[in-house]
């Protein structure tokens, strides 16, 4: 199985650091994770960099997507080119987010008519997007799935 984590400048680093972790603890050899970016080279809100796997592009791929959340979340849902490039199949992947992650997924109509959870920052955002927010730490509909907080990213 692909999974890949989608990571962008300014992300929130347990975000991406939990998945990642949790992910590869499962020890599956059939399992490769990644985590992509829209350039190389990322920065996380704490100043990390960090070099990336691999471009948006290839979360195409991937069986699963899961999206970071982070103060730039606002910022990729406006960039038209970050959300073509991602070119993703709800019927055939399975797609996920963390707190405002939600908001990229609501961007690219993979909410429309369903329900969802984000951090409560946010919440207003995506009830913007028409999104019915439901205030549960995991709501999954079909392949879609998001999670309220970084510490609901067991569920994802």
């Amino acid at each position: 199985m692909k999974i890949s984590i989608v990571a962008f400048d300014d992300f929130t680093d347990i975000d991406v650091w939990l998945m990642w972790d949790l992910l590869n603890r499962v020890g599956r050899e059939d399992w490769q994770v990644r985590i992509l970016a829209e350039k190389e080279e990322v920065t996380s809100s704490t100043g990390i960099k960090f070099r990336v796997h691999g471009l948006l592009s290839e979360a195409r791929e991937s069986d699963a997507v899961l999206f970071a959340s982070g103060k730039e979340t606002r910022r990729v849902i406006q960039d038209k080119s970050f959300l073509k490039s991602l070119n993703l199949d709800a019927e055939k992947q399975l797609i996920g987010s963390m707190c405002s992650g939600a908001l990229i997924l609501a961007a690219l109509g993979l909410l429309d008519g369903k329900k969802a959870t984000t951090y409560p920052t946010a919440k207003k955002h995506l009830e913007s997007f028409g999104v019915e927010v439901v205030e549960k730490p995991f709501v999954q509909e079909g392949n879609i799935a998001t999670a309220a907080g970084c510490l609901s990213a067991q569920y994802l």
